[in-house]
């Protein structure tokens, strides 16, 4: 049984060519098989329709015919059964199928960055390291630096002309913001669209450039950016900061990037929101208790040690540790390490000797 092309192309009998194009360009877009969701035996078929319906003697045929017409299996090669055999170069553009003018970005934008064209520009990013004491990074901190990046003009505010001068047309894209070139490729040469270097899409530029960048609307230059760090920040964790990267003239800035390493304490260590150190006591402040200074990151406070402690029990003192939130912080943890004595003298073995005849 023959095919109804018309169908094929969801058309009408009486459609003119712009109908058939565009219904063409529409349904190339959906099933093309290198495209997510493709059909590649559907895009043949629209392809077939196409170049009978395109060309006018086919056509005639066709509608003569009807679906005893066989005329569309022919040509259907090249890039997923597309036929590129009729494009060539005509009055500096493009010609499609039997002379008719066609846009190949219109259906292949998304593999040939046809789709990037209204994409936002947008700067470098820039990325550094930052060294804090162990202290800082629990309780926070801000740090100022010194960054040399390319940033937006400070005189022109990144429009390129000197301040109060006026705008005119840019000569180079006739005010269109875009360039067209031809470009040679395996299938014939193609025309392709690209931004205007002078105005960078903006299809103007001033009369007067500014005096400070030149009319780049960017420049070379140091900014001092403040860094807050916030409290309980882990070691190796990165802080961005929006928008603090390299100026890009006519988009948007880049970010910045701090990866923050905290310098080691030399007691103390993290355990998640707790903050754990060693505690060495003596074995008889084990047996019969005592009371010990301890160094903490808040300053001094003092310990008691419990009588009988065993060695590696652990101390709690709440509410020191690692801030959770603005009312809430985790634990101080003192972990209990007893000396036991290596060497003896006479008088504290003869009382050992005692203990261990009470069975101690």
């Amino acid at each position: 049984m023959g095919k109804d092309y018309y169908n094929i192309l969801g058309i009408a009998k009486g459609a003119t060519k712009d109908d058939i194009k565009k219904a063409f360009r529409k349904l190339a877009h959906q099933y093309h098989p290198d495209k997510q969701g493709g059909n590649e035996a559907k895009f043949k078929e629209i392809n077939e329709a196409y170049q009978v319906l395109s060309d006018d003697t086919k056509r005639a045929t066709y509608d003569t015919y009807g679906s005893n017409f066989n005329g569309g299996d022919q040509g259907q090669g090249g890039f997923g059964g597309f036929d590129f055999s009729g494009f060539q170069q005509a009055n500096g553009g493009t010609q499609g199928f039997n002379g008719m003018e066609f846009d190949l970005g219109d259906i292949f934008g998304d593999f040939f960055g046809g789709a990037q064209r209204g994409r936002i520009k947008r700067g470098r990013d820039i990325s550094m390291d930052l060294e804090i004491p162990f202290a800082e990074s629990i309780f926070g901190t801000e740090r100022k630096v010194l960054i040399s990046k390319t940033m937006t003009c400070p005189e022109c505010l990144g429009k390129g002309g000197k301040p109060g001068t006026k705008m005119k047309k840019c000569d180079p894209c006739n005010g269109q913001g875009k360039v067209h070139d031809a470009k040679k490729t395996m299938f014939g040469t193609f025309s392709t669209v690209r931004e205007c270097s002078s105005c960078l899409g903006k299809g103007e530029v001033p009369t007067e450039k500014c005096g400070k960048c030149y009319g780049a609307g960017a420049m070379k230059g140091q900014e001092e950016i403040k860094i807050v760090i916030p409290a309980g920040i882990s070691n190796g964790e990165v802080i961005r900061m929006s928008t603090k990267g390299e100026a890009m003239p006519g988009g948007v800035s880049g970010d910045l990037y701090i990866k923050i390493h905290c310098t080691p304490h030399s007691f103390i260590k993290r355990e998640g929101v707790n903050l754990v150190m060693d505690l060495g006591i003596k074995l008889t402040d084990a047996l019969l208790g005592s009371e010990y200074p301890i160094e903490t990151l808040d300053g001094k406070i003092s310990v008691k040690i419990p009588e009988g402690v065993t060695h590696g029990e652990i101390l709690r003192v709440r509410g020191k540790g690692v801030p959770i939130d603005k009312t809430r912080r985790g634990d101080f943890l003192i972990k209990l390490n007893i000396n036991l004595p290596k060497k003896l003298s006479k008088k504290a073995q003869k009382l050992f000797e005692e203990l261990k005849g009470e069975g101690i």
